[in-house]
């Protein structure tokens, strides 16, 4: 048995100072809003308002740890690090999903109160303090989407999540606001809320979930295993494939590793190279890991 070791090609970090920017604006509008919902919110006695100027708060936080998160994951490699600094995008995604479930939980438990007994909100007033909200929303909301990579990056996602969840608030708000003023229908104060609330927990669990399967080192939701396998099976003068793992170490850096049994008489320097132009050009995966052998491994017989 002979292994060959591959080179690998780390991803590239052109987002990063796109996505710093794009953080750094959000947070400046969210937490000029949030004091103007919250003070509002107080003397208007709204919950809509309070409850938005609450997620703001969460996400003025989210958005300050999406940002140092990746000031730190920027950090080169050590010898105690040898992936760099990712993960921490990945664990301030978790934080942040977090966060906006324990958000939305307490904005539905204060709404089961004002069910019981609703104040009466001054819903004029309360619709313009929410329609400055919106406003903020919707400019921190563009600045992430055309800015930042809310697709690729989970932690900025995270934080555009943040930003949407106080878009909806504020819109809820606005509709909360029209009802009262123009139907003194109190209880669309609360009712909005939750619905509101459920809208958010719904998206946390997704970036939650999402965060939970990179940490447990899951195979990317896009890369079929069983494709690889076969393409790999494929490739000339590769006779089988064993010990093939998939998995995610950071929002897009997904990396691969296998043994590939090939014929005694192919050049494994070929095999090698071809296998890596093929998972690159066809899933998109840089870092790879190869070991070539011509003999059965212990754990697998190798078919002839």
């Amino acid at each position: 048995m002979h292994s060959h070791p591959h080179g690998h090609s780390h991803r590239a970090e052109t987002g990063r100072p796109n996505n710093r920017r794009a953080l750094a604006a959000a947070l400046g509008i969210t937490v000029s809003i949030m004091l103007l919902e919250f003070i509002g919110g107080w003397w208007l006695r709204s919950l809509a308002l309070i409850s938005d100027a609450g997620h703001m708060l969460s996400d003025a936080g989210s958005l300050a740890l999406s940002l140092l998160a990746l000031l730190l994951a920027a950090r080169p490699v050590s010898p105690g690090m040898t992936y760099g600094y990712s993960r921490v995008e990945v664990l301030a995604a978790l934080l942040n999903g977090f966060t906006l479930m324990g958000v939305a939980g307490w904005v539905v438990w204060e709404a089961v109160e004002r069910f019981r007994n609703p104040p009466e909100v001054a819903g004029g007033p309360m619709m313009a303090i929410a329609a400055i909200g919106l406003f903020a929303n919707a400019t921190s909301a563009w600045w992430l989407k055309r800015k930042g990579d809310v697709h690729g990056n989970l932690n900025v996602r995270s934080a555009y999540l943040h930003v949407i969840g106080d878009l909806l608030g504020s819109a809820g708000a606005i509709v909360a606001g029209f009802l009262m003023y123009a139907f003194s229908w109190y209880e669309a104060d609360p009712l909005i809320s939750v619905v509101t609330s459920a809208l958010i927990a719904r998206s946390a669990w997704g970036v939650l979930a999402s965060a939970v399967r990179i940490l447990m080192e899951g195979a990317p939701r896009t890369v079929s295993k069983r494709r690889v396998e076969e393409a790999l099976r494929s490739l000339p003068n590769v006779v089988d494939v064993h010990d093939l793992h998939i998995w995610t170490i950071a929002p897009d850096f997904d990396a691969l590793s296998c043994h590939l049994i090939v014929h005694e008489d192919a050049d494994a320097q070929t095999v090698l190279r071809e296998a890596a132009r093929h998972v690159r050009e066809a899933f998109c995966i840089d870092h790879v890991t190869f070991q070539v052998e011509t003999a059965p491994c212990q754990t697998r017989v190798c078919q002839t």
